[in-house]
């Protein structure tokens, strides 16, 4: 079987590298023409891949296109390989964006010869890797699911309708990427007033099982200062989604200007999240 991996970022790389030792796998990224394409080529023959020339060239003969994006460029790439797609290939779109976003891109998709597959990715990719959970919607969900389970991902058959596993992805963002950023902005202030210590020890008290004394805090916030761009991206098709059913969005929104905002601190200092490894809260929210 081959497959085409279109988006080669951290989760397209970890699928390229996790699938070659059970199918063909061809990659291709914009990157790849740019002054990252050396990089990029590298990590393509170290994980035993193949860069594509292009986009179509990456599509030629795929059995599963898997659409691995950033949330502003998902539905680009879906209008960009509905002309290119043949009967009988599958487009996974695995991408973090609204319900609408999803059918319109199935309707690009639709009006050439490919499958459209809605693919909602409902935890980080690193650690579990393939194991990570897969909700499929579509007509062939079933079919995508069980090709899926084959290669070894952990993917179920939820709907056969575009649009419902991404609902349920964008409502769970929600509290996901606002529970990150809420934390961020408590702790924040918290360390800036001398009082952190004493929050987190109300808050451990308050939910005891969640872990606020150990690595909890740690971990949300080292998930805005490294994804924190993505994130936000993300969070703009949460405000969609929400605003869709009329939802104001308003908790949604703000979280999305934290997210943005924590690694813009960073960027305007010179700051990588590689800088701030190994990561701890304190030292990180201190050099900013």
């Amino acid at each position: 079987m081959r497959i085409a991996i279109v988006g080669f970022g951290e989760a397209g790389q970890i699928y390229a590298q996790d699938l070659a030792s059970a199918a063909e796998v061809r990659v291709w990224d914009k990157k790849f023409l740019t002054h990252q394409a050396g990089h990029l080529q590298g990590l393509a023959a170290q994980f035993s891949v193949r860069p594509a020339r292009s986009l179509a060239d990456a599509l030629d003969g795929a059995h599963l296109v898997l659409s691995l994006v950033t949330a502003g460029n998902a539905l680009d790439v879906a209008e960009e390989a509905a002309p290119l797609l043949l009967s009988g290939q599958f487009f996974l779109d695995f991408n973090s964006v609204a319900p609408e976003t999803k059918r319109a891109a199935a309707g690009a998709i639709a009006a050439g010869a490919g499958e459209y597959l809605d693919v909602a990715v409902m935890a980080p990719v690193p650690p579990k890797r393939l194991a990570t959970p897969l909700l499929i919607g579509g007509q062939a969900a079933g079919y995508a699911a069980e090709t899926l389970h084959a290669l070894g991902c952990n993917a179920r058959a939820t709907s056969d309708r575009i649009g419902d596993v991404s609902a349920i992805k964008m409502c769970r963002s929600v509290m996901i990427k606002g529970l990150e950023a809420l934390t961020t902005e408590c702790l924040s202030a918290a360390q800036q007033y001398g009082v952190a210590e004493a929050v987190l020890a109300s808050l451990h008290a308050s939910f005891p099982s969640l872990g606020w004394n150990e690595q909890l805090p740690h971990y949300l916030i080292s998930r805005v200062a490294e994804h924190g761009v993505r994130r936000a991206e993300e969070m703009g098709e949460v405000v969609k989604t929400l605003q869709h059913v009329g939802v104001s969005a308003a908790m949604s929104y703000a979280t999305q200007q934290v997210q943005a905002d924590l690694p813009a601190r960073m960027a305007a200092q010179g700051l990588r999240y590689s800088d701030l490894m190994p990561f701890v809260w304190q030292d990180a929210l201190d050099r900013l």
